[in-house]
């Protein structure tokens, strides 16, 4: 597995840039939602996922690898990547936390990003078997062909990784 940063999240699938933004390749290739920071989050990324990539026609072994490799990008995007809240009133004003989940199909190659506001780049911890946590990034190393994440600023940054059908 390869862990690098990226220009963009379109050079991990080696594909230009769009001057455009984010809507490529095309309408069937692409998918995005935007991620709220409530308890229900990281299971309803699952069922976009899942749901995305029976629409892709995707075979179950890459979807399931997919929606874990999901799962745990979400987790760390809302555990980590959140800015800051002010106060409650804040945070009862605003129930997303500007992070977005987007998914992209090349082949049989599937791209997942999640953008988040942090400016933090992610931190793969050394392993412990008796830690609660602290295994998520280990995973995506281990479901994804490269994972990655594009260099944090002020925006926040966009931690993205690769799975592709197997055999």
């Amino acid at each position: 597995m390869t862990t690098h940063q990226a220009e963009t999240v379109h050079d991990a699938l080696r594909d230009e840039p769009c001057e455009d933004g984010w809507w490529l390749p095309a309408p069937d290739g692409f998918a995005a939602c935007a991620l709220s920071g409530s308890a229900r989050t990281v299971p309803e990324a699952r069922r976009f996922t899942r749901a995305t990539l029976a629409g892709w026609q995707m075979c179950a072994d890459v979807a399931d690898d997919v929606a874990l490799v999901v799962s745990e990008l979400v987790s760390n995007a809302l555990r980590y990547g959140t800015a800051p809240r002010e106060d409650e009133a804040c945070e009862a004003a605003a129930p997303f936390c500007n992070a977005w989940l987007a998914l992209t199909r090349q082949n049989a190659t599937v791209l997942c990003a999640v953008s988040d506001a942090g400016t933090g780049a992610p931190v793969v911890k050394p392993p412990d078997a008796l830690s609660e946590s602290g295994r998520g990034l280990h995973i995506v190393d281990q479901l994804s062909d490269a994972w990655g994440w594009t260099p944090p600023d002020r925006t926040g940054k966009t931690v993205w990784a690769t799975v592709s059908m197997r055999g």
